[in-house]
């Protein structure tokens, strides 16, 4: 499913294929050269990465994917159009074929040159980022990327490796093994096993065999934009809300910035099937989607991302500090904003793990809830993410079982969503309840809960459990350089009074007292979940990382 709105049919087409007038070529022409295309030539390949960006003045060209068949059409460009999808913002590797059709010229701009006119021109930035959206829209709908998925809805890779795609906005041609008549005849082609799966064809070479996530970034070449041996004014540790508010602040203020993220953006709220009461959004916008948008709104002034690595030290003894990753790179920067948020919190079931992602779901999603059409499933929480994913769930399930471990939900979840679930008749609430018992094969069958108001055990033939337990700080890499309350949360300005009887790790370096936000390192700063205190609102943790781009500001004017 795509994580952008789709267009109407009205005016998909012209959105997406936009005619550029006279005077807006001629505004493009100064950064541009001129190029003499013939037919045949070919301007760039899927796998290219620095791919220039085309202007038609004359002639014509295609734009087709190469796929195990050969190759199928996508587009056709005339006089007027221009070439590109979003990774000409993002600088990830080419997807598509383009082929002149009919000689003539073109205008040529390298891909910085168009980003750095995309920052600085509102009418061509608002035309240019439109098509390039749609146009990947268009890709991930038709399936039309240079990626083949071969797995089954009935394996947990497999759903792990789509979500990752999906929360990424990377378009992927999915067999499915259960039902795709096909799908031998590519498993012999490629020499795969069944045992092999989920399998993975990265540019129709490579073979993947139940890759990590990391070697799927790697072979899609998600990463392959990012300099890791300059210094940065800025990295971003963390790719929720807060960091992504973080990183359209920062880079649209002219900050160099890097952007962390262990798996895909959009930290808890990018799991949230629908969010209701964020600002400017009556209707309710889906996480996926909230991050989907803010990613190109980052990468549109120059923010870039690097995805599919954890960060396992922060070296805080000198400055520049520096963020080491799980494969022992060093980056360089003079500022860090953490916003590394918190991991789900999981129940004491011994087998639990044995049914992550065959039963067992930490996200209630699109794809998620395709997968118990017209059966029982279970809600395990009593927060806002809990509240919101029964409501969805709710649409497309028979019967949504809520277990909250509480008497109530009042304090715990807004009033909105308590009318919503108390009033819908697909949701049934089991008050002061736990699960006990997970039983199954290979998938989840059954679960056995414990109502603790009555002490009675029963168990029930439902085979979906979602849970949405509350979360830790991710603050394991931080250990003896920040200080922390006792529960591991990250302590902030105010909150670092030795008054409070909580000692950093090491005393306060400088003069002036420690801003808003700001760390006990100085120009380090904690926003979002991972911060003492913090405010479990999607609009809180955006506020406090537009907030840390200007603090970071002051910390990097200081000699």
């Amino acid at each position: 499913m795509s994580s952008w709105p789709a267009p109407s049919a009205l005016d998909a087409r012209t959105q997406a294929f936009p005619v550029l007038t006279a005077a807006q070529i001629a505004r493009l022409r100064p950064g541009s050269k001129l190029r003499k295309v013939a037919p045949g030539e070919i301007l760039f390949q899927p796998g290219d990465t620095d791919v220039p960006f085309f202007v038609l003045l004359s002639g014509g060209m295609e734009i087709v994917q190469p796929d195990l068949k050969g190759e199928h059409p996508i587009a056709t460009h005339g006089p007027g159009e221009f070439t590109g999808e979003i990774m000409m913002i993002s600088g990830q590797h080419c997807l598509v074929r383009g082929r002149v059709t009919e000689g003539g010229e073109f205008l040529e701009i390298t891909g910085e040159g168009l980003r750095s006119l995309v920052a600085k021109d509102a009418e061509l930035s608002e035309i240019f980022m439109r098509a390039f959206i749609l146009r990947r829209i268009a890709l991930i709908s038709g399936g039309h990327g240079n990626l083949i998925l071969m797995g089954s809805r009935h394996c947990a890779s497999t759903l792990r490796i789509r979500e990752f795609l999906a929360r990424n906005s990377y378009p992927y041609n999915y067999v499915d093994l259960d039902t795709d008549k096909t799908s031998q005849e590519l498993l012999e082609r490629f020499h795969v096993k069944t045992e092999d799966v989920p399998v993975v064809i990265c540019g129709g070479r490579t073979v993947l065999r139940n890759p990590t996530t990391q070697e799927l970034a790697d072979c899609l070449g998600l990463n392959v934009s990012i300099n890791l041996t300059q210094v940065r004014d800025l990295i971003i540790v963390g790719a929720g809300p807060s960091g992504l508010a973080a990183a359209v602040y920062a880079a649209s203020e002219g900050l160099d910035a890097l952007v962390i993220e262990m798996e895909a953006p959009g930290g808890q709220a990018g799991s949230s099937s629908k969010i209701e009461n964020y600002l400017g959004f009556p209707t309710g916008i889906s996480g996926q989607e909230l991050a989907a948008r803010a990613i190109a709104q980052a990468q549109k002034f120059g923010a870039k991302f690097l995805v599919a690595h954890s960060v396992v030290q922060l070296k805080c003894k000198g400055r520049p500090y520096e963020v080491v990753l799980d494969n022992g790179t060093a980056l360089a920067t003079r500022a860090v904003i953490i916003a590394s948020g918190a991991q789900y919190n999981k129940p004491a079931i011994d087998n639990l793990t044995m049914y992550e992602g065959q039963g067992i779901y930490y996200d209630a999603t699109f794809m998620e809830s395709q997968l118990c059409v017209n059966e029982d499933v279970i809600v395990v929480g009593g927060g806002n993410s809990a509240g919101q994913a029964a409501v969805f769930l709710a649409q497309t399930a028979r019967k949504v079982h809520m277990l909250v471990r509480s008497d109530s939900l009042s304090d715990t979840m807004s009033r909105y969503l308590i009318q919503r679930i108390t009033t819908n008749p697909a949701i049934e609430m089991h008050y002061q309840t736990e699960i006990t018992a997970l039983e199954g094969d290979t998938l989840l069958k059954r679960v056995t809960w414990l109502d603790r108001a009555t002490g009675e055990t029963s168990t029930h033939d439902i085979g979906h459990v979602f849970m949405m337990t509350g979360a830790s700080p991710r603050t394991e890499w931080l250990r003896g350089c920040v200080a922390m309350d006792d529960t591991g949360f990250i302590l902030t300005g105010r909150d670092l009074d030795a008054s409070t009887g909580l000692v950093p790790p090491s005393a306060w370096p400088l003069p002036r007292p420690p801003q808003m936000l700001e760390t006990s390192l100085p120009a380090v700063f904690a926003v979002g979940d991972v911060r003492s205190g913090n405010v479990k609102r999607v609009a809180s943790a955006v506020g406090e990382g537009a907030i840390a781009v200007h603090l970071v500001h002051r910390a990097l004017a200081e000699p």
